[in-house]
This record gives C-alpha cells, structure tokens and sequence, in this order.
C-alpha cells in the first residue's frame, strides 16, 4: 500500500491550477456525460443520497468547460504520461475532437470500448452497452506495462509455438532443423490486451458497491492504472466521485489525487479509502461459459418452440417467449432417473416464485402407474416427449392424466394456452 491519497473538496480547476507542472505520470477523467439529465441514488441504508447534476446549455457549453480542464490536465502530465478520458455515446464525438485539440491527433493511442451486460429497458432502439474510453500520451514517450489475456479456444496454440519463416519463394513456413523437427518460438505469455474490454458492470449486490450513481469497478480502474503507470507514480482524478480511483491506485502502490465538487462524494471517498473493498468478479474468473447451466439435451426436445433457456434454475429448463395471462410460462423435461411426480413438484415451486398461472412438464420416462389423482399439481401440464408420443399413438395407451397422446406436439402445448385466454 503506498501513502495516503490526497483527497480535496472543490471544482477541479482551480485545484488543478494549483499543482506543479509535469508531475502526474496519468490522469483520468470520468466527467459528466451530456446525460442532461440530475443523477440521483441512495446508499442501501438510504442513510445517504448523492446527487450531482448534468445539465449544459448545448455542446458548446459543455466543451468549454472540459476544454479547460483538458488543457491543465496536459500542463500536469510528464511527458512519459497519459490520459484516460471516459465517456458514453452522449458527447464521445466532442471529446475526441477536443481531444485531438489538446494532446494532438498523433498522440491517440487507444479507443478502449469497455462491454458490459445490462438489464433491458423500454428504449426504442439497440441496448446500449458500452463505454468509450479515449487513451491519449502526452508525448511518443509514454510509459507503458503490456498486458495479455488468454488464447481463445479456437487457437492453435500448438502452431503458434512454433517459429515461422520465409522459404526461397518469400512464403512464410514453419521452420525446422535439418532434422526437420519443428523449431519452437520460445515461452509465450498469451495473446496481448486488446481495446474491447468486457468487464462485469457493479451489479446490485457487490460488495465494493458504494450507493454513488456513476460508480465505476475496481477491476476497470485497476487495468488502466496497472497498463501505464509503476509504483510510486502519481494519479489524478480531477472528477473522483466515490473514489474507485484512489482506492485503485492505493492498492497498487500508487500515490493518487482525486477532487470532487460534491462533499458527500468526497466523504464517501474518504470513508472507501479507510475501508478499501474490492468485489472478486466470479464472472471474470470463471468466463461466461461457465454460467450456461442449462440442460442441453433438455433443451433439445424443446426444438421448434419460441423460448428462451434458463440457466441456474434447477426446477425451469426455459421459459416460452409468449406470456400466459401476462405471466412467464416455464417448462421442465422430466430427467430419465426422476420420477414424474418429482419433476412435477420441482417445476411447481420454480413456477409459483415466478409468478406463473400455467407451466408445462415434458414426461420423458413412460410410467403410466404414477398417474393417481393429485400427483401432479394443478399449475403442471404434462406433455409427453416426440418419443412418447410416437410410442403411445403405435400402441394405444392413453397419454398423461388420462389424455390421449398429441397428434402435434407444439399444438399440445399452445393450444391449451388459447383456449384458456
């Protein structure tokens, strides 16, 4: 851990003014975003709510308040520094124009889109998703630590071990000794950073989650600080509100600065920094693959119905697009060691804490003696699978609950639906 930030209440110009020339090794500036909109949010104890507003008189107002800031931000830099400039869809074409004014057109180094997944809402349009972060150095010079992710799984990572070169035609080959074994390239460290970041968004419940609107993850500070910057380097943070920065930069090692014109911004800040916690993304760690949970060969006897798979629900396989009675209708296939009563009685419960008036349990394993009256609830219908289907019609017997077996499936399992509306 190195010293303590220097934490300061104030509009970040004059602060600015104040501070010697060519002494900050980054900045970073998460500034309003032209959202003209008052950001307003409560902690979880609602002991405390933070506000700041948003509100400009055009791009013209608003350019030239960051225009300013920029310019002192460049004055503070080493000349071995750099900028991170965040940003949304808003005003990211002023700020890369005032950028270019600023730093210079030649010193771009990055457009860094940082992804993340958010829960839908009622926009006509695509579902924004991402931020820009604009990456400037002050001079060519600038300090810079690579860093590299894993291979993709689609990579020969075989083949990349080995060295290439041109043969007598200029084509490029694998080498080889004059024995003709292959000749490796030596220890590689992975496939380096790229500028599309996916980091998890803070969701609701992290533990690092501050209760300040514009609050952004430990994990996305820590990346930037880490690419251009050493220990004992000095960070600025002209906007800091909740203090991710500092909290960032304390537990690299690094010294910071942060100022904010809101006091209760400057106090949560001060308090994190007291307090520094950083929520472990199990997202990150594991890959997103890891949360698809979902029974594929379940899934496949659901083939042809609109639906949409649940993952991390042991009682739902899927949910069908369309709503009964305005409510989700899950479905379940029954697994070839269940019991039916027992698929029933799972996908009861899942179906009821989501609020459903109809589920539907697709019967896999043929066992007409489990068919006594109250064994399935009355939410459940059961539906036999293709294969039972098949089988009943060829034999005669009498499908679920007495119900013969479906000539059409899917219309087995809609029809019921329609009559009911």
């Amino acid at each position: 851990m190195s010293e303590r930030p220097v934490l300061k209440h104030g509009d970040c110009l004059p602060l600015m003014r104040g501070l010697e020339s060519a002494s900050v090794d980054l900045v970073y500036l998460d500034p309003p975003f032209f959202t003209n909109k008052v950001h307003r949010l409560s902690t979880r104890d609602r002991a405390m709510t933070f506000r700041f507003d948003d509100l400009w008189n055009g791009y013209g107002e608003y350019a030239g308040f960051l225009f300013e800031r920029l310019g002192e931000a460049r004055r503070l830099l080493r000349d071995t520094g750099s900028i991170f400039l965040h940003c949304d869809r808003n005003a990211s074409h002023v700020l890369r124009a005032l950028l270019d004014k600023v730093f210079g057109e030649g010193n771009f180094r990055s457009e860094i889109i940082w992804t993340f997944r958010r829960w839908s809402n009622g926009v006509r349009g695509l579902l924004p998703s991402h931020h820009t972060i604009f990456f400037y150095s002050k001079t060519g010079s600038f300090k810079f630590n690579p860093a590299y992710v894993e291979y993709s799984e689609s990579t020969n990572v075989d083949q990349i071990l080995q060295r290439r070169c041109r043969d007598k035609y200029g084509k490029t080959v694998y080498e080889r000794t004059t024995d003709g074994d292959p000749v490796t390239s030596g220890p590689k460290k992975g496939v380096p950073l790229g500028d599309v970041w996916d980091i998890p968004f803070l969701n609701p419940k992290a533990k690092e989650r501050s209760g300040y609107p514009t609050q952004k993850p430990l994990i996305l500070l820590e990346r930037i600080i880490s690419l251009v910057t050493d220990p004992d380097d000095l960070v600025l943070d002209p906007f800091c509100g909740s203090g991710t920065t500092l909290v960032a930069a304390q537990m690299l090692g690094r010294r910071s600065m942060g100022f904010d014109v809101s006091p209760e911004a400057v106090k949560l800040a001060a308090e994190r920094l007291d307090n520094p916690v950083r929520t472990e993304s199990e997202l990150l760690r594991k890959g997103r693959c890891a949360y698809r949970s979902a029974d594929e060969e379940a899934l496949s006897l659901l083939v042809g119905l609109n639906i949409v798979p649940v993952h991390r629900n042991s009682g739902i396989d899927a949910l069908l697009v369309e709503h009964f009675d305005g409510k989700p209708v899950p479905v379940r296939v029954q697994r070839r060691w269940e019991s039916l009563s027992d698929a029933a009685r799972s996908l009861d419960q899942a179906a009821r804490k989501k609020g459903a008036r109809r589920a539907f349990l697709v019967r896999t394993v043929l066992d007409n003696d489990m068919f006594v009256e109250g064994m399935v609830p009355g939410l459940v219908a059961v539906i036999d699978a293709p294969s039972l289907g098949i089988a009943g019609a060829l034999s005669g017997e009498p499908g679920p609950q007495g119900r013969g077996p479906t000539g059409n499936w899917l219309q087995g399992v809609l029809a019921p639906m329609r009559r009911d509306r």
